[in-house]
């Protein structure tokens, strides 16, 4: 094995569709992933319409399977059986890797999973009628796997002590900023006119589950008049009025030209496992509230204004303090600085030395 490339199989389903955190973690570490010489990297995706699109929205050098097949017959399967492995639909792999919370079942391949957050512990309630397994399929997927993947060490701490999985079991791959985002420009007049962005506003980016604190936010914003507009981008629905619309899912152009034109950038989330959002402002040089959470707290490094969840006054306050924010050129600096640690690549280097752990055992 040491003298050939790692075969990996990757499950792409998250590639499909509108892109959230996961599928863009999926997509970035892919296309990483193709451009290395020692992994062998094929995709999967477990969906019974829409499957033959995963070689079209794959990196160049990777390479799709797949074959018709419902992902929740699948899971229904996997909790009490190891059929059908995926090398059915696959071929063999060296190591088969979970992208999105389930890891597949195999014959051989050893397992490498990544666990983004453990939210839906508590709260399953908010879960989709499709999900209600979630749970015990990740409670058995991180004990059948011989590598878990979390995004920070706030969920690795969190998956140790909650599904009992050894600390040394556990890989820390952080997410990466696409350099694009450091030279990111506010929307021109033709962008601003065509998604109707008032010419100051405060953003919010991503879905709109109840574990965003969004409800949160619009109290917050609704108390504060003299505050600008907020703007919602994402996919879901957002129940917004007066000055506040919602922008819908936006193309990666569209978004990092909105991100950068804000005046300030909001996360209120109850949970985060990563925060994304977070640092693509941050590369461009954008003030950024967020909750004062573990994951929060530890990749914004000090530059974000931290809220306590749930707290009105705090977050209009912060909110306050963020747009009336004087630029200083040495803390842009060293914003950006902060935000460029995080790279695919590091990312990848880390993913694929969970493979090779994988594989080793």
């Amino acid at each position: 094995m040491a003298d050939r490339p790692l075969k990996v199989l990757l499950d792409g389903t998250p590639l499909l569709g509108a892109r959230t955190g996961i599928g863009r973690y999926t997509a970035s570490l892919a296309e990483e992933l193709a451009s290395r010489s020692d992994v062998d990297t094929r995709a999967v995706a477990f969906t019974l319409r829409g499957w033959r699109r995963l070689r079209h929205v794959l990196p160049h050098g990777a390479r799709a399977r797949g074959m018709p097949v419902a992902a929740r017959l699948l899971r229904a399967s996997w909790l009490h059986s190891p059929f059908p492995p995926v090398e059915l639909f696959a071929g063999r792999a060296d190591v088969v890797h979970g992208t999105n919370f389930v890891l597949p079942r195999s014959l051989r391949a050893a397992g490498v999973l990544t666990i983004h957050d453990l939210a839906f512990l508590d709260a399953p309630e908010e879960l989709a009628p499709s999900d209600r397994e979630l749970p015990r399929l990740v409670r058995q997927g991180a004990a059948q796997a011989r590598v878990v993947c979390t995004p920070t060490e706030a969920v690795a701490e969190t998956v140790a002590e909650r599904l009992s999985v050894p600390r040394e079991k556990i890989q820390v791959t952080p997410l990466g900023v696409d350099a694009a985002w450091f030279t990111g420009r506010p929307p021109n007049k033709e962008t601003r006119e065509r998604l109707r962005l008032p010419s100051e506003y405060l953003l919010y980016v991503g879905a709109s589950n109840p574990r965003k604190g969004l409800d949160w936010l619009l109290k917050a914003h609704a108390a504060a008049p003299e505050l600008p507009p907020l703007v919602f981008s994402g996919p879901g629905p957002v129940h917004v009025s007066g000055r506040a619309r919602h922008a819908g899912y936006l193309s990666e152009v569209d978004l990092r030209n909105v991100v950068a034109g804000a005046s300030a950038l909001v996360l209120p989330s109850r949970e985060e496992g990563f925060g994304l959002p977070v640092l693509e402002a941050l590369a461009c040089d954008v003030p950024v509230v967020c909750t004062d959470i573990p994951a929060l707290r530890e990749i914004s490094g000090g530059y974000a204004h931290l809220v306590p969840y749930g707290d009105v006054d705090a977050l209009v306050a912060a909110l306050r303090e963020a747009v009336s924010e004087v630029r200083d050129p040495s803390l842009s600096a060293e914003r950006r600085a902060h935000a460029g640690g995080f790279t695919w690549r590091r990312c990848a280097d880390a993913t694929v030395e969970a493979y090779r752990r994988a594989a080793a055992k």
